[in-house]
């Protein structure tokens, strides 16, 4: 693996960034939407009511239109571990495979088979024999964002592998460790839950409009009544989701967990900042000037969210990069000596195939044991200043406040909008109607940002603390790379732009064309 240009790497971090975004516009809406008609569905087959039935068909028929444009654009994302990215996929396609392709084999074939009979099937099989269909062509698409981000996990966490010096290949030894690993499943839980909330604010925002119209507004108030007691219970189980998501951080990628929260010096009982204004004189992580020139936060929170203790030591990226400081481990090691260690991985791993080429067998199991010895820092010997480890700050920063703010205004929209509706009286609150129009696109938002939080946050890293971005990048030329950018831009913006006004024309025809 060679060092390219820097220009082919930015041009590729930015292709995927691009297609991976445009990607994460269409799958909330889809694994939320799909719970949310699954349970009108049920209410019409327990209850025999064929309004129930209506309203389950009208957000079926918004499901569909997602759903088919989500698998186009997943599709291309894929393909470009094979054409950008082909470094990482020799290194690590062993394990990062495994999980993609039982998502391929079992979930991606148990949604084609039922889907059919979930769009079709309404006058050909019985009411439980169609709900079941629902039901699982909606957990196929789960199932399939749960393999998907088991091996968005492990790039996270990598564990359950073995680096084969002859190969020079990870492989993978303990399938389950990669499958059920802490941070795996709690990714998983976290994803999908907030997808949820996104599914819920659209039908909110949906039915308000019809409301709003004076249209449908049975519709409507059943859509309300399903869609804000879901996202109400999906909203807090978020927070608890949430709150593992910043201790498995906190553990396994506190450079991470540094940019998030703008810590550059770390102390004793940290605490957690809610807002603040940055210092823009402050250019270096060891320049000594402060982060900020104002914040306000919520003492010793940081502290505890990351480690269970409310006056535990929270590293800042100084720290990080010095060492020195005390970890469950032993004592942290200095940028400068994982730099020399993953070297030592490299030199040894050298040694070792020449040994084997000479034959040389007893030296060669030598050199292998030391490669291991060393080999949790092979990434480091890519890397030529502290600086690299350091991911934009700002961005995350900022993306996290985002997602974290969205969350709890989204908490009180379904509070309030459950509340008026209990009382009868949401129709009178056109205040209220509005702001849950607009609030389906801050849904998108807050989405897009905590991905931001999870893919930027671990940078360099597309496996962390064993491969960064510029050693798993394909030997293409940078005007390939540019070219396909923009012929995916056009495209994904077509798909969208056809998506949504598909869907207007559908929202416009209201549940009555059915």
């Amino acid at each position: 693996m060679e060092f390219l240009s820097t220009s082919l790497i930015d041009w590729s971090r930015l292709q995927f960034a691009m297609t991976a975004m445009y990607h994460w516009l269409f799958v909330p809406l889809t694994l939320g939407l799909g719970v949310i008609m699954s349970i009108m569905e049920t209410m019409y087959v327990k209850t025999g009511n064929e309004q129930w039935k209506k309203t389950a068909k009208f957000w079926m028929n918004i499901f569909g239109i997602n759903f088919a444009i989500g698998v186009a654009t997943g599709l291309i994302l894929e393909f470009q571990f094979g054409t950008n990215w082909s470094n990482y996929s020799w290194f690590v396609g062993d394990i990062f495979g495994a999980p993609l392709a039982i998502e391929a084999i079992v979930a991606f074939f148990l949604e084609a088979t039922f889907i059919s009979i979930m769009f079709f099937g309404w006058k050909r099989v019985s009411k439980k024999a169609h709900l079941a269909a629902t039901w699982l062509t909606v957990t196929g698409a789960t199932i399939s964002a749960l393999w998907i981000l088991v091996a968005n996990a492990w790039m996270q966490y990598p564990i359950g592998m073995e680096f084969n010096p002859d190969t020079t290949r990870n492989e993978m030894i303990d399938f389950w460790a990669v499958a059920l690993s802490p941070v795996a499943i709690n990714k998983f839980f976290h994803t999908v839950i907030s997808c949820w909330i996104l599914g819920s604010v659209f039908v909110i925002g949906v039915a308000s409009w019809y409301i709003l119209k004076k249209r449908n507004l049975e519709f409507a108030r059943q859509s309300i009544k399903i869609a804000s007691v879901f996202g109400l219970i999906a909203s807090l189980l978020t927070l608890y989701t949430g709150d593992g998501s910043a201790y498995h951080v906190a553990q396994r990628q506190p450079m991470k967990l540094a940019a998030m929260e703008g810590l550059y010096e770390g102390q004793n009982g940290t605490g957690l900042v809610v807002v603040a204004i940055p210092n823009l004189d402050k250019k270096s992580y060891n320049d000594g000037k402060d982060a900020f020139v104002f914040d306000i936060s919520i003492p010793k929170m940081l502290s505890f969210l990351g480690y269970r203790d409310f006056d535990a030591f929270v590293p800042g990226i100084k720290d990080i990069i010095d060492g020195g400081y005390q970890t469950e481990g032993g004592i942290a090691l200095s940028f400068a000596e994982k730099q020399a260690r993953g070297k030592q991985a490299h030199e040894e791993w050298k040694a070792y195939k020449q040994a084997k080429k000479e034959g040389d067998i007893e030296s060669a199991e030598i050199h292998k044991e030391k490669l291991k010895e060393n080999y949790a820092y092979f990434g480091y010997s890519y890397l030529d200043s502290p600086e690299d480890l350091i991911p934009n700050i700002p961005l995350t920063f900022w993306s996290f406040r985002v997602m974290v703010g969205l969350g709890c205004f989204f908490i009180l929209l379904f509070i309030l909008v459950l509340y008026f509706d209990y009382k009868k009286t949401l129709q009178n609150k056109k205040w209220l109607l509005w702001l849950s129009v607009f609030s389906i696109p801050l849904a998108y938002i807050a989405g897009q940002a905590g991905w931001i939080v999870a893919e930027v946050g671990r940078q360099p890293w597309t496996i962390q603390d064993v491969l960064p971005v510029q050693a798993a990048v394909s030997a293409l030329s940078t005007g390939s790379v540019m070219v396909t950018f923009f012929l995916f831009l056009v495209l994904f913006t077509a798909l969208l732009i056809a998506e949504i006004r598909i869907m207007l024309n559908q929202i416009k025809k209201g549940p009555e064309a059915e």
